[in-house]
């Protein structure tokens, strides 16, 4: 199941992606929340309605005339590995890490699916990682990996947005990683059930229709179930916490010479599976904002 955040004229809600359409779930089943990390909290009650809903062709929106948002639009916490892919390691000279490195990307980047990213007024070092991510749907610590698919809601595509620059300038990494709109996310949550085995996705990412990554998460160092075990030992995982599990090689930092973005710029990012998240780039403006 496809279940999706969207804006129309009524407003923000959550619904089920049926083909080229979205089931509304505000009024297919309004007893549920219109939020996903709401949607998430009440667990196997509010799935097996949204399949209900799905099953009885509820009333539908044609997906062209809606706006689709990030799935968690306001992420408690945005985590990211580092260094997670062999091939990526092996593109940037580095030895494989022999625990996880995480760093935070700030809730401030996260960002629609076919919305902009911005250049920013500060750098030129734009970079693109398309990643696999997973949302946190049950709150969790020290879970063991047998059981980590227990507490996973749904997958969706991310694009790791990087300025390689500010990345480099700080041991953590958090700086080049969360600039605003820097978290594409989606275009929708697919649940596990319809993904199956996470670590046997192709995974794919365009700039202006060349393909730069293409690979498989089956070459994960981590995997999605070693990444929560590990996380959980050192603090609890919220509902609507969003884990970026790195990104294969091709990177444009990685090429000789360093391909980064411009503006103008068309980033794709495909997952086998999930689907598709595509983005411009886009002048940032320098403009002081102080509300």
């Amino acid at each position: 199941m496809k279940i999706a955040t969207f804006t129309d004229p009524a407003g923000q809600r959550i619904g089920v992606v049926s083909g080229n359409e979205i089931i509304d779930l505000s009024a297919a089943a309004p007893d549920l929340r219109r939020d996903m990390i709401g949607f998430l909290k009440k667990g196997e009650e509010a799935f097996v309605a949204a399949q209900r809903v799905l099953e009885a062709q509820g009333p539908r929106i044609a997906l062209d005339a809606v706006t689709l948002n990030a799935p968690i639009p306001r992420p408690g916490k945005i985590l990211g590995i580092g260094l997670n892919y062999a091939d990526h390691i092996a593109e940037t000279g580095r030895e494989p890490p022999k625990m996880q490195i995480w760093f935070n990307k700030q809730r401030n980047c996260a960002n629609a699916p076919f919305a902009p990213i911005n250049m920013p007024a500060v750098s030129r070092d734009l970079d693109y990682e398309a990643e696999l991510c997973f949302v946190i749907g049950k709150r969790c610590k020290h879970v063991p990996r047998e059981r980590a698919h227990e507490v996973i809601g749904g997958y969706f595509c991310g694009n790791d947005v990087t300025v390689r620059d500010w990345q480099r300038r700080s041991p953590t990494m958090q700086m080049g990683k969360s600039f605003d709109t820097h978290g594409p996310m989606g275009p929708w949550l697919v649940t596990p059930d319809e993904i199956g085995d996470p670590h046997d996705l192709d995974i794919k990412c365009w700039v202006n229709g060349e393909v730069r990554q293409n690979s498989n998460t089956k070459h994960m160092i981590f995997d999605c179930f070693d990444q929560i075990a590990h996380l959980s030992q050192a603090f609890t995982l919220d509902v609507g916490d969003v884990i970026f599990t790195g990104t294969p090689d091709g990177v444009g930092m990685a090429k000789d010479p360093p391909a980064y973005l411009k503006v103008g710029d068309q980033v794709k990012v495909e997952i086998e599976k999930i689907g598709a998240i595509e983005h411009e780039v886009v002048v940032e403006s320098a403009d002081t904002i102080i509300d």
